[in-house]
This record gives C-alpha cells, structure tokens and sequence, in this order.
C-alpha cells in the first residue's frame, strides 16, 4: 500500500471528492479495522451481523437478512451455515410462519457475540477515532438515513 506521503498527491483529484468514492473509502477502512477485530472470535463483519441480529432476539429470516444486508440469498446461506455449524446459531421454524425459518442464537453464540460486541465497538472507535462524537452521532444518524432510505 502507498504512504500517506505517496497518496496526499491523489487527494487533489476529482474522485477524492466524489461523496461515492468517500463513502467506499471509509466502508473499507471500517470493515479493515472490524474484520481484524473480529477474527480472533472466528468472525467478519458479515457473520458478525448476523450473530448480532439472532443475540439480540430479533428472530431474522433469512430472506429478511438477504434483503437487510443487500447480499444474495446464496451469500446468507453460507453465512448462517457457518455459525451453525459452530453451534452459534440455529435455524428454528417460524410459529407465525411453519415455511419459514428465523436464525436464533445459542447460549454459546450469545455469549460469543458479548464477547465481540466489545471488539467491534472498539475496531469503530479507532476507524472514526478522526471524528469527535458528536460527529460520529451526525455522521451515523446520515449513513442510516441513506442505508434505510433504499428499502
């Protein structure tokens, strides 16, 4: 990778200010720091969500997590079966719905996922460690503004 002496010459471009290209920059450096994070727990971002959706009992089906995600249902498929596979997670059929199955986690996922809750909040704290936070508050209350606008 180049250093920061190396690319301060590409700041000046017309892309360094595209607010697409800002945001890609700051999800990879984000998703960097979070991955890195995560790994010790045998986690990435994505499984990481999932886990974090069935710890906190929201009871998501995989057709939910497809559409909440923006991934393919192929993708959600191989993550759950990732976590269940490691007994984090289970699928459960849904009373409300007996087609349809919601992810829950397990004891284990659960205490898992308090484990790597703490991870990942401190992985964006060093990511947007730039921002002070009410900057952060602002800049999470835009994102999420955007994210939820698209469904």
């Amino acid at each position: 990778m180049g250093s920061s002496r190396e690319l301060s010459r590409l700041w000046g471009t017309v892309i360094a200010g595209d607010l697409a290209f800002l945001m890609a920059r700051a999800h990879a450096i984000s998703l960097l720091n979070a991955n890195a994070a995560l790994a010790e727990f045998g986690l990435q971002v994505r499984s990481y969500s999932v886990l974090a959706l069935a710890a906190e009992d929201a009871r998501p089906t995989q057709r939910e997590l497809s559409a909440f995600f923006k991934l393919d249902p192929s993708q959600v498929v191989s993550i759950i079966d990732r976590l269940e596979s490691r007994n984090w997670v289970r699928r459960e059929v849904d009373p409300g719905d007996r087609r349809v199955n919601v992810v829950v986690a397990t004891d284990a996922g659960r205490a898992l996922y308090g484990r790597a809750r703490e991870a990942a909040r401190i992985a964006e704290g060093s990511a947007f460690a730039a921002l002070s936070t009410a900057d952060q508050a602002v800049l999470s209350a835009l994102v999420r503004r955007i994210a939820s606008s698209a469904d």
